[in-house]
């Protein structure tokens, strides 16, 4: 079998990977890109409630195993582009007290390696990339930035602003929330309604949501030093007779066997994937998988605390788009709650056969296929602590199999209380009733794996952590990761534009090791 040799090969296609591939580009280095799924097709199933959340279309086809053996189906994707083809592209910056140890009800959150002020720059250029849509200053826990916004943030619907004030009304401080979304260049004033109406969980056909295969890979393709290999998996990684360094990747393509060698490789498969290459990766100087000597590759898996808050209301809710807003308030705490809660925002629709589950026994009059204008839907998140049993682990047959307890849960009931007191709290004077029959919604399990991060800390001890604080591994020098799977906390924020902004961070510092001047911002 011939050994192709490249400069760079970089391992997946999502918020991380993709990202880092916009860095590297440009740079002249013979890249190979590898990703185990193929383009998602436009196609009319795109948009149908049935075909992406009922018969899991786009589903990544794969069972992996709990921490009891028992199979389950992942929420994650396989597609150029990774998880960013479905995601709802919250695009939001950690606070910097998440960069500090910081005390939970469940525990200690450590610190990180590096401070706000060195991602800082790179936040604002992966904004500026992923044409966020936000308004600085109206979010009272957001960090401090260099600059603006790109874009200002998308018009609330009538219904979303009523809500809004009903917030404000209380105290509490609505903000726009921070959206990737490709509206500049189609209409100069946007009806997001229109354009939006199919987003979160949904692929989008029309290129609007601001993916990491539209922004990022698509325009790299254009240079002719790098190229994209799809439905390709990486099976394993060898290296030299030393183990320090990588020197080839085993692929499987269509049931066959390829192996490709580099100077240098980026895993970027997601935080389950990349934890899982490694363990798969054993060698004689690497027994227990690579870059595993300290014994933490897959271990402190974090997810957050995630799930769904559904008021259900006799007062029609008729948005179309109403992922409007956030509600940052709690995140450090409340007057009644010492330690963080965490994050509350609104999300996408949820589709109509998920709502008849649940919806239907207080709305017993509504028609099918309307249940949709009768809710009002909360997606919130607490942080989740890292764990080491918290760990992906492969069984004997190379199975995933994903040890998860949930930790902190206090935080995430404080926080959906204070959710359903404000609600609850809401007068019925001018237009604001909400006329609230019931409050539903389940927290996500094991299967909730997107805000997956954690399972390769990056960290300056070579004993706690698996890679060093340029995301390189501490066993190897010439493997970097760039995908969640750094992060040694999981703050209570969306992870995606972390995950970006880090990926152009170490972009930079790869190109000064090979002595190419970085592409963008400066430490």
């Amino acid at each position: 079998m011939n050994t192709e040799h490249f400069d760079v090969v970089v391992i997946g296609t999502g918020a991380g990977g993709g990202t880092l591939l916009h860095r590297l580009a440009p740079s002249g280095l013979r890249i190979l890109v590898l990703e185990r799924g193929d383009f998602l097709p436009r196609e009319s199933e795109n948009w149908d409630q049935h075909e992406v959340f009922v018969a899991g279309r786009y589903l990544a086809p794969e069972r992996w195993l709990d921490a009891d053996g028992k199979p389950f189906q992942p929420y994650t994707h396989y597609w150029v582009g990774g998880n960013t083809k479905v995601y709802g592209a919250a695009l939001l910056r950690l606070r910097e007290s998440d960069f500090r140890e910081t005390r939970h009800f469940g525990g200690i959150s450590p610190a990180w390696p590096i401070e706000y002020a060195e991602l800082e720059p790179y936040y604002l250029e992966a904004e500026r990339l992923y044409e966020v849509h936000g308004e600085a200053g109206a979010d009272p826990t957001e960090p401090w930035r260099s600059g603006p916004f790109p874009f200002p943030p998308l018009p609330f619907e009538p219904r979303m602003a009523e809500i809004a004030n009903g917030f404000r009304e209380q105290g509490l401080r609505p903000f726009p929330c921070a959206l990737g979304v490709r509206l500049r260049e189609r209409d100069p004033e946007p009806r997001a309604s229109r354009v939006l109406g199919r987003f979160d969980g949904y692929p989008d056909p029309t290129e609007t949501k601001s993916d990491a295969e539209v922004v990022c890979v698509n325009p790299a393709l254009r240079f002719p030093n790098v190229t994209l290999l799809t439905r390709a998996m990486a099976r394993r990684l060898e290296t030299d007779a030393g183990g320090r360094s990588v020197r080839t990747v085993v692929v499987e393509r269509d049931g066959e066997p390829l192996r490709f060698s580099a100077d240098l490789f980026v895993v970027a498969c997601g935080a389950i994937n990349s934890a899982a290459l490694l363990l798969r990766s054993t060698s004689e100087k690497h027994p227990q998988g690579l870059a595993n000597g300290s014994g933490f590759v897959g271990r402190n898996y974090m997810c957050h605390n995630n799930g769904m808050v559904i008021a259900i209301s006799d007062e029609p809710n008729p948005s179309r788009f109403q992922k409007a807003f956030a509600i940052a308030d709690f995140y450090h705490g409340a007057d009644d709650s010492p330690r963080p809660l965490g994050l509350i925002q609104l999300m996408g629709k949820p589709d109509e056969a998920f709502l008849e589950d649940i919806a239907r026994p207080f709305l017993p009059d509504v028609p099918r296929g309307r249940l949709w204008t009768r809710t009002l839907d909360f997606f919130i998140t607490a942080e989740d602590l890292p764990d080491a049993d918290n760990r992906v682990q492969l069984d004997a047959s190379g199975s995933i199999r994903l040890h998860y307890r949930e930790n902190n849960r206090e935080a995430y009931d404080r926080l959906r209380a204070k959710l359903v007191g404000a609600l609850s709290k809401f007068g019925c004077a001018a237009d604001r009733c909400l006329h609230t029959n019931a409050y539903v919604g389940p927290k996500l399990g094991v299967s909730g794996v997107s805000h997956q991060s954690g399972t390769l800390r990056f960290g300056t001890d070579p004993r706690t952590s698996v890679l060093d604080r340029q995301c390189r591994a501490h066993e190897l020098d010439n493997l970097y990761v760039t995908d969640s799977s750094f992060f040694p906390s999981s703050g209570a924020v969306n992870p995606s534009l972390t995950i970006m902004a880090n990926a152009l961070r170490v972009g930079d510092r790869i190109l000064e090791r090979l002595r190419l001047p970085p592409a963008g911002a400066t430490r």
